[in-house]
């Protein structure tokens, strides 16, 4: 062991003899060297804790009060996440066995990293059908053709190069969530709004809705991942309906229906029964059995799951060549599995009083499906009706999930190859059926006509463009036009003149409220966002409007009147010259001895100093109304160098016609951002700054007020 990590143990006599002659110090050195080692060592646990979230709260746990809710919810979301598992691989494009792993190694490690304690992590329709479109685009059944017999596939070869794809795509989406959590970027989320998120899940769940269709109605389509997809599948869907399987479409069905009615039964007696009923699982027993009985497989054709082998597979890295082809939908997935998690994860943090690190949640997923992806495991997300389940059956913690694992892990070591004879027909009734809540959504569109049209629209293009350019790409249309629509509302905000609520330092919107009045000789403008080049002209031809001067016109006012005013004085100085010279004249022509000859007076030429003392009265009556305009800040959150040059120039015109400018509520950043972006000079000071509206209202009628007193004393010093 060398010196530096012997020092983590040794005693300070045993600090000293090793520390070299040089370097030897005295007791107070000594101490503050071991406070840092403490301190260093405190800093390396509070990492471990924050890194490992389940070494903090595990050995607090308390076993009387959680352990029971946590094993029956554990136990209820096992044999819901058995079903789900098993149908959505069939989304994934992947045999089923491969939704039991991703149902277990991914879980087991989301307990161990995560932070949310009522999350129940697993496979999810949407993320399921995101990955299909993927490895049904890159793996399409046509490639996999026998020779001789293009009707039949290889479908062996098909799901393991499936599989491969599916692996290498979760192992970028777990390395673009570990990165994005790495560099402390889980705001990244903020830019999906919540109509953007419920339009695109909505949309995602008539994908979800067309690709189970197949299995349902039991024929065999392809699917691709390209824009025009999911109206190519409808079409090729209403083409095979001749060749539909009866008994499949009987199946499917009868089970739609039965878990809709007992889902139904479930939800409106939550309240009075410990535990759901599990019809998922129920339904999957009956039909295996029924299935196995009447052989409807061989008898009536009826597609079923086939072979799912026991045990565990060993692990295999994933095949890096792929990574190329899957990058871009590896992202736009990270984000999506991202969204949907951080959202359920604070709403219920904020329900039972807790917090979640949004950073922490991003290295969690990204665990969880970058080490899944080594284990043949397809991306993973967190599913709204089994963390209700986990939530409403007792579940206060993690433990539930890692006990819902180990009943998918006695599924797939012990009884996975009871469902062989599963119709598929069941697995497309399940996923049709768990995409009621989404469905629920489109109840969205005649509330947000009614609140708010510009978030109906973000919800509607982002459906739209979602079902006709499918998922990866509506994505990004649907983020680029929501951010869109940001720009569109700053570049249109609302503009307004306050006035005082009477004996209060409350400010409001004259056009508003009718208790407000304007104060005499002062206007306060208003923006209802930040001041940004987008909107920075805009800005300023708004304060002039609706100042109610006409800036420019005054300032051209002025400009003819000091042109005038050169002028005469020109005109006056020429007439001194030429009376200067006639009087030159005179003298030289006039002998006399007398001294005392007086110079005859120059006359001026007349409106000169009329002019010239009335000061800045260039105006008449087109003068403003006003002598101060107040410009409140208090919603800018940032200046660039446009809106800061548009101010200057603000300033400049109103100084122009005597209308003196403050600024009032600007935080410490943007007053950092005026001095770095030389606003401040000579005409204009920090002494025009204030912290509040009213603030400066008081200042100016205190200054103004003075002001009027010493012109009422000048004039009446003139009068005597």
């Amino acid at each position: 062991m060398d010196p530096a990590a012997r020092q983590l143990v040794l005693s300070e006599a045993e600090l000293e003899e090793i520390a070299p002659r040089s370097q030897r110090v005295g007791p107070s050195t000594l101490a503050r060297m071991k406070k840092r080692i403490r301190c260093s060592g405190s800093i390396a646990k509070s990492l471990l804790l924050k890194f490992i979230p389940i070494l903090g709260w595990i050995p607090r746990y308390p076993v009387r009060e959680w352990l029971l809710g946590d094993i029956v919810a554990g136990l209820s979301v096992g044999i819901i996440q058995l079903p789900q598992g098993l149908a959505y691989a069939l989304l994934a494009g992947v045999p089923p066995v491969y939704g039991l792993y991703s149902s277990f190694f991914p879980v087991l490690l989301y307990a161990i990293f995560g932070t949310s304690r009522h999350i129940s992590p697993g496979t999810f329709a949407v993320i399921s059908v995101m990955v299909g479109s993927v490895t049904e685009s890159l793996v399409p059944s046509e490639l996999y053709t026998l020779p001789g017999n293009e009707t039949l596939i290889n479908i062996t070869a098909r799901d393991n190069d499936r599989v491969a794809v599916a692996s290498a795509l979760t192992f970028l989406v777990g390395l673009f969530q570990i990165m994005l959590g790495l560099v402390q970027v889980g705001f990244v989320v903020t830019y999906l709004s919540e109509p953007l998120i419920r339009g695109y899940t909505s949309a995602a769940a008539i994908h979800v809705t067309v690709s189970q269709m197949k299995s349902v109605l039991g024929v065999q389509i392809s699917q691709r991942s390209h824009p025009l997809s999911l109206i190519y599948a409808i079409v090729n869907l209403c083409a095979k309906l001749p060749e539909t399987n009866i008994a499949s479409l009987l199946i499917g069905g009868i089970a739609i229906t039965v878990l809709f009615v007992v889902k139904f039964l479930n939800d409106k007696y939550s309240s009075k029964i410990r535990m759901p009923i599990p019809i998922e699982l129920i339904t999957l027993i009956v039909a295996t059995g029924i299935s196995y009985g009447a052989n409807l497989n061989q008898v009536y054709g009826v597609d079923i799951v086939g072979e799912i082998p026991t045990g565990m597979k060993a692990p295999m890295v994933p095949n890096a060549s792929i990574f190329a082809s899957v990058v871009g939908n590896a992202f736009a997935i990270a984000v999506v599995v991202y969204a949907f998690t951080i959202s359920l994860a604070k709403m219920f943090a904020v329900k039972h009083g807790y917090n979640v690190d949004s950073n922490q949640e991003l290295i969690a997923l990204g665990l969880s499906n970058s080490i899944g992806s080594f284990f043949q495991c397809f991306t993973i997300g967190t599913a709204m009706s089994r963390s209700l389940v986990q939530e409403s059956t007792g579940g206060h913690s993690q433990v539930a999930s890692a006990v819902s694992s180990l009943v998918i892990l006695i599924i797939i070591l012990r009884a996975g190859e009871l469902f062989q004879t599963l119709p598929k027909a069941i697995l497309a009734a399940v996923v049709v059926v768990n995409l009621k809540g989404i469905y629920k959504q489109f109840t969205d569109v005649p509330m947000l006509w009614r609140s708010n049209k510009i978030d109906l629209l973000v919800w509607v293009v982002t459906f739209l463009a979602t079902i006709l350019l499918n998922l990866d790409i509506g994505l990004a249309v649907s983020v680029a036009f929501s951010l869109l629509t940001v720009i569109f509302r700053t570049q249109k905000p609302h503009y307004s003149i306050l006035g005082k609520v009477d004996n209060t330092d409350i400010y409001r919107d004259v056009a508003q409220f009718d208790q407000v009045t304007e104060i005499q000789g002062i206007k306060i403008f208003r923006s209802s966002c930040t001041l940004y080049f987008a909107n920075a002209n805009l800005y300023a031809e708004s304060v002039k409007r609706m100042c109610g001067a006409e800036v420019d016109k005054l300032i051209e006012l002025k400009k003819k009147a000091i042109k005038k005013q050169k002028q005469l004085q020109e005109k006056a100085e020429k007439q001194r010259k030429k009376e200067n010279k006639r009087k030159e004249k005179e003298l030289d022509s006039i002998v006399s001895n007398s001294p005392a000859a007086k110079e005859p007076e120059i006359q001026i030429a007349p409106g000169y100093e009329a002019l010239e003392d009335a000061g800045l009265d260039y105006f008449g009556s087109e003068k403003c109304t006003f002598h101060s305009l107040i410009l409140d800040l208090s919603t800018a959150g940032f200046l660039d160098t446009v809106s800061i040059k548009v101010l200057k120039n603000i300033f400049r015109d109103f100084q122009e016609i005597d209308v003196q400018v403050y600024l009032t509520g600007c935080q410490a950043s943007i007053i950092e951002q005026l001095d770095v972006g030389n606003f401040f000079s000579k005409s204009i000071t920090k002494n025009l700054l204030f912290n509040s509206v009213h603030d400066a209202v008081m200042y100016i009628s205190r200054t103004h007020s003075r002001q009027d007193m010493k012109d009422s004393d000048t004039c009446l010093n003139t009068k005597i």
